[in-house]
């Protein structure tokens, strides 16, 4: 019986989030959230695995940032 999370042939899903717009003037825990996404500076990317934790983070920033999705 295969898991599927660790199969060799299939590549993990990432995400590359891009913060497009200032967190100036937004709430403290979307601020928060943003940083915890790992971005500190316009236009800056970060990709990071697709999973649940991560889907809801950037939804509660989507009006901040772009998500596309990438395979690594």
């Amino acid at each position: 019986m295969s898991l599927g999370a660790n199969d060799a042939g299939k590549a993990a899903k990432m995400l590359k989030i891009t913060l497009k717009h200032s967190t100036i003037g937004v709430p403290k825990v979307q601020r928060a959230t943003v940083r915890a996404l790992g971005l500190t500076r316009l236009n800056k990317a970060v990709v990071l695995p697709d999973n649940p934790q991560v889907r809801g983070m950037v939804r509660r920033v989507d009006h901040l940032v772009d998500v596309e999705e990438v395979t690594e």
